[in-house]
């Protein structure tokens, strides 16, 4: 059990039967009347996020995310598959799982399964990948505008902005939380 009092960010927890993990919180001590914890609060299976307001001393069961490393094998049409580092089991997840986090992993990165209960419901790619990029437009000397950015498409088929000296065949760093690029590889 963990109490309101008590959250932090990443916390997870189970209410009303959902799994809810805590982005945001606050601890709010108005002048009158008693203290209370705003919170943004995100559903780890479906991943819709909601605002809920709780008294300090309300108790909410903890749910325990399991998170563990495993090797991006292949696809196979609306199948990923994934091998277990110890076992070495290929372990299929569907793409409604998957969603968008796969777009700057390649073949054979170490990504880590959510799951809860047993059930996979998302996958975190590494925070930093370093990619090739396939095709950009070539930057022409002159085009020093500071902050100017061209789009590149990488060897995942995702496509970014990159400034405007980074050319094709250059292997570039990549943010996988925002899309960014960093810096050359």
């Amino acid at each position: 059990m963990i109490s309101a009092g008590d959250f932090r960010n990443g916390v997870t927890f189970e209410m009303e039967g959902n799994v809810y993990q805590i982005v945001e919180f606050q601890h709010v001590k108005p002048g009158k009347g008693a203290a209370f914890v705003r919170t943004k609060l995100k559903n780890v299976i479906t991943g819709g996020v909601v605002e809920k307001t709780f008294r300090p001393t309300e108790k909410l069961e903890k749910a325990h995310v399991e998170r563990k490393d495993m090797q991006y094998s292949y696809s196979d049409g609306e199948l990923y598959y994934f091998m277990d580092q110890e076992t070495f089991d290929m372990i299929p997840i569907g793409a409604d799982k998957v969603g968008d986090s796969l777009k700057f992993v390649k073949e054979e990165m170490i990504c880590k399964i959510l799951s809860y209960k047993g059930e996979v419901f998302g996958i975190e790619p590494p925070t930093f990948v370093e990619l090739l990029v396939t095709e950009t437009e070539p930057g022409f000397k002159g085009d020093t505008a500071t902050g100017a950015t061209k789009p590149a498409t990488l060897e995942t088929g995702a496509v970014i902005n990159v400034p405007l000296f980074i050319n094709e065949n250059e292997m570039i760093r990549v943010d996988t939380r925002t899309g960014e690029y960093m810096e050359r590889a």
